[in-house]
């Protein structure tokens, strides 16, 4: 019998956890130890930012009762959301809050930076797609903000937080990879890309930016004093899907994925990037993953947008659970409105209700303003993103696949998964729902030395430690024909 226990973070941009993975003769057991809120503020003129202060404070204290729990744990991992990031001073201080990738200082800044450094330039180099909160795009925002002087280092969310604990500045380049900064093919920062920041903006880049580290790479122990004993750190895939990914329990190479949450990360897992003008064209991105893969994947604006509108209904008073606005979205017609959920109008907060019903609209449509209606709409909207994305991804690769894992908090959703594989046509396996913090907790394993092997071996404890549920299409009366006719409205 052989027993080790790990503590992962596994923070979204909606809320955040801290997760005690047990792993017991090749499998894991998951306790929740700590779940807080997590989300933008806004500053006094209006800014997005995060409030990192108490994001960290929180991580450290379920680190703490994961110490207190298993006084001999192993290690520590945390993964997060992507893009966003912070910048210290020589003291190690944040100059600011990080800026929040949905605020609008990015609005028209990927135009203004293609006048001089083309799309396709970009796209050649570092394989992402264009997002106006890409990383590269927040620091040409940034170019006339004060304190680059002072600025000693800048770090990714998931890095800032690593530094909290150990005092060490490092950038893991599956996180680093959302960024549109590295030379994806290489796996280290582009020399092109700092160099027009550099030239362009006049920002420090080549200066401020820590060294890459791949994931499984133990970057130090917690200092004095931040838990009753220093613990090993383990550079994870810090990009939460890149630990979604780990944990997709698939033994074999033909599956798609969906890491669905906040956002929905869609795609498949490739040993090299598609840079192709007909990849770049169709604005798909090659993010780096475990072991050397790629995640060739488009994202998709995901449950955001319902969360957003339950926060008006209860804004409103309108007191609604999740099980039953499924229930009610379950029981409304199907494909009776659908929209262009990656329309870029539903990406900032407020008025969520108000932006549907005018893409609806737009597209001689009308969408009723009871719940029920409304999730039913966003549901399918999903389902057909998710088939566009797969059906382009698997053309553009030439890879095919015969299966779709969901993974994540999206994955107990039902009727989404139902419509996923009527809308696709092929089968979908939901589970784990915890597949991030899964795949945190696997990458230190393997680290620590208690798991020996490949992204095979990780995936084989994966399948012993989930339990996971099955959808065929055909389930539901909607022939293929109609999500076609569907999809030609917008």
């Amino acid at each position: 019998m052989t027993y080790h226990a790990f503590a992962a973070a596994d923070l979204g941009a909606s809320s955040g956890r801290v997760i005690l993975g047990r792993l017991e003769d090749g499998r894991f057991t998951l306790h929740e130890l700590h779940r807080f809120e997590n989300g933008p503020v806004r500053s006094r003129n209006g800014d997005l930012h995060w409030a990192f202060d108490e994001l960290a404070a929180s991580v450290r204290e379920g680190f703490r009762r994961a110490l207190a729990a298993e006084p001999e744990l192993a290690s520590l991992g945390i993964d997060t959301w992507g893009v966003d990031y912070g910048r210290l001073d020589a003291s190690g201080s944040l100059l600011e809050q990080p800026w929040c990738y949905r605020d609008g200082r990015t609005d028209g800044v990927p135009e203004r930076f293609f006048e001089h450094f083309s799309a396709e330039r970009l796209y050649a180099q570092t394989g992402a797609q264009v997002q106006q909160f890409n990383t590269v795009f927040q620091l040409a925002a940034a170019a006339s903000d004060e304190g680059w002087d002072a600025t000693e280092t800048v770090l990714f969310i998931p890095d800032l937080l690593n530094f909290g604990l150990t005092g060490i500045a490092r950038a893991e380049v599956t996180f680093a990879s959302t960024a549109a900064l590295l030379d994806v093919a290489h796996r280290s920062w582009s020399a092109e890309v700092l160099g027009h920041l550099g030239e362009r903006y006049g920002l420090p880049v080549r200066r401020v930016l820590p060294t890459l580290v791949e994931p499984g790479e133990i970057i130090g122990s917690t200092s004095d004093g931040v838990l009753e004993r220093p613990v090993p750190v383990v550079a994870v895939g810090s990009h939460d899907t890149a630990s979604a990914v780990v944990a997709v329990p698939s033994t074999s190479e033909r599956f798609a994925y969906i890491s669905s949450g906040t956002w929905s990360l869609v795609g498949l897992e490739l040993p090299e990037p598609v840079l192709t003008p007909e990849s770049a064209a169709a604005n798909f991105t090659n993010e780096l993953g475990v072991d050397g893969t790629v995640r060739y994947l488009k994202n998709v604006m995901g449950l955001w947008v319902l969360q957003e509108c339950v926060r008006t209904w209860r804004e409103a008073d309108i007191e609604i659970s999740w099980a039953e606005l499924v229930d009610l979205a379950a029981d409304a017609p199907a494909l009776a409105c659908v929209v262009d959920i990656d329309d870029p109008r539903l990406l900032k907060p407020g008025n969520m209700l108000g932006r549907l019903t005018q893409l609806a609209r737009e597209s001689a449509q009308s969408l009723r303003p009871d719940p029920g209606a409304v999730a039913r709409c966003i549901l399918d909207s999903l389902a057909l993103a998710y088939r566009d994305a797969i059906r382009r991804a698997c053309s553009l690769a030439g890879h095919d696949v015969e299966v779709i894992h969901i993974v994540g908090g999206g994955s107990q959703n039902q009727l989404l998964c139902q419509l996923t594989a009527e809308a696709t046509g092929l089968p979908v396996i939901a589970g784990p729902a915890e597949g991030t913090a899964l795949g945190n907790l696997l990458v230190q394993a393997r680290a620590v030395g208690a798991i020996e092997g490949g992204l095979d071996a990780l995936r084989g404890v994966a399948i012993a430690s989930s339990d996971v549920r099955r959808y065929r299409p055909g389930v539901l009366p909607i022939p293929a024909s109609r999500w076609d006719e569907a999809r030609s409205r917008f």
